[in-house]
């Protein structure tokens, strides 16, 4: 690009001038700024220096810059100098020509060649546009991925809290009637709360959508339509329009778009279903349950039926076969049922033994060295009641919840609701509840034990 200035024959051969305005012509605007500074007239501005008063007259050719595609018409004259308004004053954002910049009202103030400012705009305005192309599809995305992604979840959430609401009504039918349209009813508020959301997501997204759309189609009409003279002195209106469309925003996710899990919650539900459990005809599991031999470490002896773990205060001699399965630090040992549906409990026998522990675990625990990853209760594999120097306490992730036990329990029974993601600890004979942990389970379960003093018992 190049601009040229004529000058009409002075007095004395002036080559100052001269080298003036080849430094104006030489230098030229950044154009990597923000569109706001672009916009404002914040541009890096080009300082004429001044020059001595001398006879400045003509006028130029007309402009235009055929390698970056801007197209030009003929300009108007300067009113005062008869010369084409070609510069821009950034100072006093207006056209000006190159006379006005060294003799004229705008000696002095930050001018750039109409041509770069052009360029610059309309750069930044191809970015914007792409911006905005970018961000709507985005919300596009947003709108059929996310939002239907939710509202299938949403069905499928309220369809599992409906069948655990009913499923735990059934054990006490004639008792909960009523707590079971009170659920039920919740159920429903909760996910008609969350399909208005969705509604109002939906509907909000598709008219910023639009509304974006819109503005870019009127910026992109600006860019290809507007003379080069009204598009330099519009960048007002522009930036109105580019400020509308950064106000959109952008699309998230948020917890208010999920049902509520607590809505099918009921602590009188619970805790009448868990009796009806505990006191029926399965309430000590299923015979099958037993220790596996293979995980059983080298600190506790296991029983010929493999439902006994004893502690040996001594070790043994000789260790046992090497097994990638066995844990080789701790006094661990994990049972051969895996749970991952359904409702499961089991009683452990505990009475001959001050200091156990009884819980569940992934099978992903690490099984070796003296680490809290094998340590039961110590990682967030594993949950369990332990019972150590006289205290009671339920241990996950290294985090101890002291138990309040009004009496020390001979046995302790565990209740595993995959439904309802629960896991209850109780005491079998009073059908005391010990402690209730409402967790997301990841992964299947196995039923975990820890003895280091006697010996602790699977009850069938």
């Amino acid at each position: 690009m190049t601009e040229e200035l004529h000058t009409c024959d002075l007095t004395s051969a002036s080559s100052d001038t001269e080298e003036t305005l080849e430094a104006v012509k030489s230098r030229v605007m950044e154009s990597e700024q923000p569109i706001f500074s672009v916009l404002g007239g914040d541009v890096k501005p080009l300082k004429v220096p001044p020059v001595p008063n001398t006879c400045v007259g003509g006028a130029s050719s007309p402009t235009s810059d055929n390698e970056s595609g801007i197209f030009s018409v003929e300009s108007e004259l300067c009113v005062e100098h008869e010369a084409e308004l070609d510069w821009f004053c950034g100072t006093e954002h207006k056209l000006i020509c190159s006379h006005c910049a060294i003799v004229g009202s705008c000696h002095g103030h930050t001018v750039t060649p109409v041509a770069t400012r052009v360029t610059a705009v309309r750069n930044q305005l191809v970015d914007v546009c792409e911006k905005m192309q970018l961000q709507a599809l985005r919300i596009e995305r947003f709108i059929d991925q996310t939002l239907t992604a939710k509202e299938q979840k949403l069905q499928a959430a309220a369809s599992q809290a409906r069948e655990q609401v009913l499923a735990q009504v059934n054990a006490a039918r004639e008792a909960l009637e009523e707590e079971e349209q009170r659920l039920l009813e919740e159920v429903q508020r909760e996910e008609e709360r969350v399909e208005q959301c969705l509604l109002t997501q939906r509907a909000h997204w598709n008219k910023a959508l639009s509304s974006l759309s819109q503005t870019r189609s009127r910026l992109v009409h600006t860019l290809t339509h507007t003379p080069d003279a009204q598009l330099v002195t519009s960048v007002q209106e522009i930036a109105e329009r580019v400020e509308e469309a950064e106000g959109v925003g952008e699309p998230c996710d948020t917890d208010i778009l999920n049902l509520n899990p607590n809505c099918s919650d009921s602590k009188l539900l619970r805790g009448l279903w868990a009796a009806a459990v505990l006191l029926g005809p399965n309430a000590y599991g299923s015979s099958y349950l037993k220790f596996d031999e293979r995980t059983v470490s080298p600190l506790l002896s296991l029983s010929e039926d493999f439902c006994t773990l004893t502690f040996l205060r001594k070790k043994p001699r000789q260790s046992p076969a090497y097994d990638p399965a066995r844990f080789d630090s701790w006094p661990n040992a994990l049972g051969s049922l895996s749970m991952s549906s359904g409702t499961h409990s089991w009683v452990v026998d505990v009475g001959q033994s001050a200091a156990f522990k009884v819980g569940v675990c992934y099978a992903s625990l690490e099984r070796k060295g003296s680490g809290n990853e094998a340590r039961l209760g110590y990682n967030g594999q594993s949950w369990v009641l332990s019972h150590y120097d006289g205290d009671y306490s339920f241990c996950h992730a290294g985090r101890k919840v002291p138990l309040q036990v009004a009496r020390r329990p001979q046995r302790i029974g565990l209740l595993l609701d995959w439904p309802s993601q629960t896991l209850m600890f109780y005491e079998p004979e009073s059908c005391a509840v010990l402690y209730s942990v409402t967790q997301h389970f990841s992964a299947a379960l196995l039923p975990a034990c820890a003895v280091t003093d006697r010996s602790i018992t699977i009850l069938h």
